[in-house]
């Protein structure tokens, strides 16, 4: 066996809180890796809900890696939520009509922080909010009821509202290391081969055991 079947929506038998959303997601400006998953016990499914202010018009990305685990709760900002911050009123009159509209925005005049992306085995805890273009790198944790407004480092764990550096998993040569050999890319045949390093502690037992690509 070679693990689960990254195409089943629902890959715990009896447990359909739990749902691998990238057989689930229909926007196609949010992008989600094998093996990711939603555990929430209201529609795992409908993960899209928590995609907030994901207007098409704007053209911003979600992009969420492999083999990631995401709690009850998450929500995720997107660029859409922002105002007008250049004048006196921050309110959005353009969006109503009625002779309002002759003040749409210019380009350029909303603020735009670009793509939310969040690396590969990252653990989002419950109740989470990401503001709009941040990234997460691989390997990190945020803690629950966390306000990610900043970009992550890699194997960071994160915590607060601002989030804030709380430590670092690994010494910055291993996680560079660790980075470089993106365990999460293997053949799903060698990570189920090594699997039993992978969840270990040893760094360099699992850089000893990497397959060619």
């Amino acid at each position: 066996m070679n693990g689960p079947d990254p195409q089943n929506k629902h890959p715990m038998a009896g447990f359909p809180q739990v749902c691998f959303i990238k057989n689930t997601i229909t926007n196609p400006n949010i992008i989600v890796g094998e093996y990711t998953y939603y555990d929430d016990p209201q529609d795992a499914e409908n993960f899209e809900r928590n995609v907030l202010y994901h207007y098409p018009f704007i053209g911003d990305r979600l992009i969420i890696g492999k083999f990631c685990a995401i709690a009850r709760g998450v929500q995720f900002i997107m660029n859409g939520a922002n105002h007008k911050l250049s004048g006196i009123s921050t309110y959005p009159f353009q969006i109503f009509g009625g002779g309002w509209e002759k003040v749409m925005p210019g380009e350029g005049d909303l603020p735009y922080k670009g793509d939310t992306v969040i690396g590969n085995d990252v653990w989002i805890g419950y109740d989470v909010l990401i503001m709009p273009g941040v990234t997460i790198g691989n390997g990190a944790i945020i803690s629950s009821r966390s306000v990610v407004t900043s970009d992550v480092p890699a194997y960071t764990v994160m915590g607060g509202n601002p989030a804030k550096p709380l430590k670092t998993r690994f010494a910055p040569e291993v996680i560079a290391r660790l980075e470089a050999l993106a365990w999460w890319d293997w053949p799903v045949e060698a990570i189920t081969q090594h699997l039993e390093k992978i969840v270990a502690g040893d760094v360099e037992a699992l850089l000893a055991c990497c397959p060619s690509k």
